[in-house]
């Protein structure tokens, strides 16, 4: 099958390029900005046009759409932004896929959720109930594919880390390496997702196409629940960076013009069955990755 990758230069895409050469697929890596080292062709998915001109010259038989606007603070300042690249380019890539029959795997965020007071994982049938513009305009992007009735995946993920870009793990190790004190928040509640697990998934998914095929909506993080704070609590451990003193604290203590779902666990059950999935406790997950950065230092 010939993939279309979006987004290739993030988290997600990275990974993806990682297991692609053991997949038996052909892909196509494209991005709006170059990375060093990485062969990436220019595709701006939110022309509608360019995106049916490379669908066409280059024979693309599925898209996985790992592109988006995910500053969720500064899309409360920039609306149309966010939903252009939310919203409108999920749309064009699931046109160009209902021209050729093709299949859209798109990645979406637990931040559909957090309006409500859940205190059990959330499923996929949930109404959406977003509290900010980042998880609006995801929720719009997945009505939009849903509307154009292209053969689709989406698959809603949450806390994404890897050992490439900025992540919250980044972060945190080095944060916990040079100061001697941290506050981090204990009452936003979800799951660390490792953007290789994810992309591991995705490339299952794939083999399994012509196989029965299940679309729709399906959720995927690491298995298990934790705060911000576990999270980094985990992280500095792993590390071996005992002297920072990571203390809890409540949200409101990091004013914000966001109210982040306070609690975001996504119930697994549905992709787990479908696609016979085993998926990795996220601490098992977050070692490997600290590992991986490690050595790479």
């Amino acid at each position: 099958m010939k993939i279309l990758v979006t987004g290739a230069n993030g988290q997600l895409g990275r990974c993806i390029r990682i297991l692609a050469p053991d997949s038996g697929h052909s892909f196509i890596f494209t991005d709006v900005v170059e990375a060093e080292g990485l062969q990436t062709q220019m595709l701006d998915i939110t022309n509608l046009d360019a995106v049916r001109a490379m669908v066409a010259a280059e024979g693309i038989e599925a898209v996985i759409n790992c592109a988006a606007y995910t500053n969720v603070d500064a899309a409360e300042d920039n609306f149309e932004l966010a939903d252009l690249l939310n919203a409108k380019a999920p749309e064009n890539l699931a046109i160009a896929m209902r021209e050729v029959d093709g299949l859209l795997v798109h990645i979406s965020t637990d931040y559909v959720f957090g309006g409500d007071p859940y205190n059990t994982p959330c499923r996929e049938e949930q109404c959406g109930t977003p509290t900010g513009v980042y998880g609006l305009t995801k929720l719009r992007g997945e009505e939009a594919i849903a509307a154009v009735g292209c053969r689709h995946i989406i698959i809603r993920t949450a806390w994404l880390y890897s050992e490439f870009g900025k992540n919250f793990c980044k972060t945190m190790l080095q944060l916990t390496a040079t100061k001697p004190q941290l506050k981090v928040v204990f009452d936003q509640v979800g799951t660390p997702t490792y953007a290789r697990d994810l992309a591991v998934a995705i490339m299952i998914i794939a083999e399994r196409y012509e196989d029965d095929f299940g679309y729709g909506i399906y959720h995927f993080s690491n298995e298990g629940v934790s705060s911000w704070y576990d999270f980094a609590k985990a992280i500095a451990e792993y590390a071996g960076h005992t002297d920072c003193d990571i203390q809890p604290c409540h949200s409101y203590e990091f004013p914000s013009k966001v109210n982040r779902p306070a609690y975001s666990v996504l119930d697994k059950t549905k992709i787990k069955e479908r696609f016979g999935l085993k998926i990795p406790y996220w601490t098992d997950s977050l070692r490997k990755c600290i590992d991986n950065l490690q050595k790479i230092k």
